[in-house]
């Protein structure tokens, strides 16, 4: 059996509340509904989101010995954390980062990504679906 962590940061517990003209309606609920039927028979799924840049970074490390990949959708930490981005560095498996927007149509500040330069894989702009791909990509290439 394979483990996939699926991570998300800051303010996605507000996913389907918070700008949806952005984000769109669907909550975290039904994006890790969606992930769990998207997971073929033989792949675990951990899915959790915090707001707390520690316990996303506590969680990439705990991957490294309860994970085969990790699917991250950092949020705002995306464009801040080099500690995202060390630990995400020490992880060893596939790592898919996602995110629901478009960044690079956004914002200015929100075109750099510091969990790109890690990433094997990067989905922007697909919605929802984007998790559903990233986890499709993540469990190819395991």
């Amino acid at each position: 059996m394979s483990t996939i962590y699926i991570l998300n940061g800051p303010n996605l517990n507000l996913l389907g509340k918070r700008e949806p003209e952005i984000y769109g309606h669907d909550t975290l609920a039904d994006v890790e509904a969606m992930c769990r039927e998207a997971a073929p028979e033989g792949v675990d799924i951990v899915f959790r989101q915090s707001n707390h840049e520690g316990v996303l970074v506590d969680w990439v490390q705990e991957a490294r010995e309860a994970a085969d990949a990790i699917v991250i959708n950092p949020a705002a930490y995306t464009h801040t954390s080099v500690a995202i981005l060390d630990a995400l560095s020490a992880f060893e498996g596939p790592v898919v980062e996602v995110h629901i927007s478009d960044v690079h149509k956004r914002e200015k500040f929100r075109h750099h990504s510091y969990v790109s330069q890690r990433a094997d894989e990067v989905i922007v702009g697909r919605g929802v679906q984007g998790y559903v791909d990233g986890l499709a990509w993540a469990v190819e290439k395991l």
